[in-house]
């Protein structure tokens, strides 16, 4: 395997900026059971006679990277990888089996969205449950909870059990709840894609004003053009290692090398690599996706503003100065 790293790495800049979330040579291993177990009597048993069998797999292989606040890193590779398992042992729901892990600051992990719903509960008391979860206070969600209504676009919907929910309508909700907070760290899991296209814009340029107020991101997603448009760095991963790490252009090519469809050669099959015209083609998409964000989010402002007034205008006539 070619290691690209060295020719495509940056040199970290001499800013004053702290590291706020510091990765050093870390390992995930699982273990995987060769044969089917059916109980725990017969689990012990050969654990005890030391008949159990496991073949271990190596998710992550000395993982090693430092992220500055106010930075914002995508992490790529394909399907496998260890992009997710990375995100999961940075937010700490796996603990890494070797290496160490330190970040600072308040952390939203957007990984799974709505895996913390109960399907018999309507979705207005899901917005406590899944808040509770991901550690907000009632009396924060309960100050956030209009604001997460409106954003989620569920209507009546919010008032039936989520089992007659959609996926879609799920995650939705999800997303909603998870961005009602100002995180210093915010990490995404491919929740960007999330309902119909016009809530995807929507989405998109929530995410972005939060990244306009300096928040730090990581970034998983197989959409290189909304990379592009988001993240300034990034970092690829194969089979558990960082093959490359620098600027997201660069590392955007290697990957699309990488993803690049094979053509027949007479004696061995080789990838295309990427022409200059494709490369103008993805600058393209990515300034388009990046003016449909900007565009989004004046309609948001715009909006909120409009929200505003309304409410001045409702608090003024119901004053008892103006009757």
């Amino acid at each position: 395997m070619e290691d690209v790293s060295s020719s495509i790495s940056t040199t970290e800049e001499q800013d004053d900026n702290p590291v706020v979330i510091s990765v050093k040579d870390v390992c995930m291993d699982f273990t995987l059971n060769k044969e089917k177990v059916d109980n725990l009597k017969e689990y012990f048993i050969r654990l005890l006679t030391h008949k159990l069998e496991y073949d271990k797999f190596s998710a992550l292989k000395n993982v090693s990277f430092d992220v500055k606040k106010g930075e914002r890193w995508a992490i790529l590779g394909l399907n496998g990888a260890g992009k997710s398992t990375l995100l999961k042992t940075i937010v700490g729901v796996y603990k890494p089996t070797s290496g160490s892990i330190k970040t600072h600051g308040v952390i939203a992990p957007l990984l799974e969205l709505g895996a913390g719903f109960d399907r018999n509960y309507s979705g207005r008391e899901n917005i406590f449950l899944y808040g509770a979860i991901l550690g907000y206070s009632r009396e924060y969600l309960e100050s956030k909870i209009d604001e997460i209504i409106e954003f989620s676009e569920l209507g009546h919907f919010l008032e039936i059990p989520v089992k007659n929910y959609s996926s879609g309508m799920k995650s939705r909700l999800g997303f909603s709840i998870a961005t009602a907070v100002n995180p210093d760290i915010l990490i995404l899991d491919e929740v960007l894609s999330v309902g119909d296209a016009k809530f995807r814009k929507k989405s998109l340029a929530k995410v972005q004003s939060m990244f306009d107020s300096g928040v730090t991101v990581l970034f998983v997603s197989h959409n290189i053009a909304q990379v592009k448009a988001i993240c300034d760095k990034a970092i690829l991963l194969e089979h558990g290692q960082i093959i490359a790490i620098g600027d997201v252009n660069d590392v955007a090519a290697v990957y699309e090398e990488k993803t690049a469809k094979p053509k027949k050669a007479k004696t061995k099959q080789v990838a295309s690599p990427v022409t200059a015209e494709e490369k103008a083609a993805d600058a393209r998409e990515a300034a388009e996706e990046k003016a449909l964000i900007e565009a989004e989010k004046r309609k948001i402002a715009e909006e909120e503003e409009m929200r505003k007034a309304e409410e001045r205008r409702r608090e003024r006539e119901s004053s008892s100065f103006y009757k």
